[in-house]
């Protein structure tokens, strides 16, 4: 599942303004895994996007490719 923190970490960085201080967290459980997204207060709203459509767009990205792959239940968090 390693790939998918990559992929959450590489579409965060190239949307924000500073992608140094972009980290992703990755929390398993037994059936899910939870990646918490943090980056610059600045970049919060690139990264959310006009009425929450980017972030919703990396949301069912993630989901559709962990079931596919996995059948694992995964969350994207932004956490400020």
């Amino acid at each position: 599942m390693t790939d998918m923190k990559e992929l959450i970490e590489y579409c965060a960085r190239e949307l924000v303004e500073k992608p140094e201080a972009v980290s992703i967290k990755e929390v398993k459980g037994s059936k899910s895994c939870i990646y918490e997204l943090s980056c610059a207060t600045e970049d919060m709203g690139r990264i959310i996007g006009r009425e929450g459509r980017i972030i919703k767009s990396l949301r069912i990205l993630i989901k559709a490719i962990a079931a596919k792959k996995q059948g694992e239940t995964v969350e994207l968090e932004l956490i400020e």
